[in-house]
């Protein structure tokens, strides 16, 4: 392991530990860069299958990176001393389908029959668009990435349905070809973006008032640049209505010790 490798591997095992204590609670984006981070999804195992095969008619959107075993909160193949219970920054529990609380963490919450699911982020090709000097704009102005619902419908499978969400990161036109073109080495990070100009085409009315995260400065001249996002298991949910589903709350992921560059396509 080269020592840059393994000073990564450092910090994110650092991060994880801040979070565990409860000392850091805010996003995760700009943190641990040049390590993959996920969305996550826990669910009963009676609507795992059914959201598993959700995740592979919508890869974009959901591009699955690791499962637990039932009742297993450990993820080996993400990180050796990953604990689902206590590694995210903010976790929202979900009953019957509405949000019902955030937790800082969910050991009290925890079942034997419960699957993890996480799935790649965008905030994991944040690190390649900055050191291409294609900055994202939350990373500067410090804040939430913007998160929208969009009219884009996922493809169902059982009880799960809805549309797809996006992030919104706001480019020149120069520089929004530059980010598709890095951004398409990341599938596993939702890849390519689904839309750029026009918000209305897809449904979007209003790029300073996102359902989720927070509103970025958009300067003369620049155009807004739509991913898909992986808040979109969230409004499945919504619609599948599990007795009990636990998400991460949206900006505030799973950091691992996956190096981006190792699901890269080149």
């Amino acid at each position: 392991m080269s020592p840059s490798s393994l000073a990564l591997l450092q910090q994110t095992s650092a991060l994880r530990q801040a979070i565990r204590r409860k000392d850091h609670t805010g996003p995760t984006s700009g943190l641990a860069t040049g390590a993959m981070q996920g969305n996550v999804v826990i669910l009963p195992a009676d609507y795992a299958n059914e959201f598993l095969l959700f995740c592979q008619n919508n890869p974009v959107s959901c591009p699955l990176i690791g499962v637990s075993e039932v009742g297993n909160y450990r993820m080996p193949m993400l990180g050796e001393d990953i604990d689902m219970r206590h590694d995210i920054p903010e976790y929202y529990v979900y009953r019957n389908g509405e949000k019902v609380e955030s937790r800082a963490d969910i050991e009290a919450l925890w079942q034997d029959d419960m699957v993890a699911f996480v799935l790649g982020c965008s905030f994991s090709f944040e690190h390649a668009l900055s050191q291409a000097g294609l900055t994202p704009r939350n990373i500067e102005e410090g804040v939430n990435v913007s998160m929208f619902e969009t009219n884009i419908a996922t493809t169902p499978a059982g009880r799960f349905y809805g549309n797809t969400v996006v992030t919104m990161r706001p480019y020149v036109p120069k520089e929004a070809i530059r980010a598709i073109q890095i951004t398409t080495r990341f599938p596993k990070a939702h890849g390519a973006p689904l839309h750029f100009g026009n918000p209305e085409a897809i449904g979007i009315n209003d790029l300073t008032q996102p359902e989720f995260g927070d509103a970025v400065s958009i300067r003369e001249g620049e155009v807004p640049v739509f991913w898909a996002c992986g808040v979109t298991p969230q409004l499945a949910i919504r619609n599948a209505k599990p007795p009990i589903c636990i998400t991460h709350a949206p900006g505030k992921m799973l950091v691992t010790d996956i190096l981006d560059t190792d699901l890269a396509v080149f």
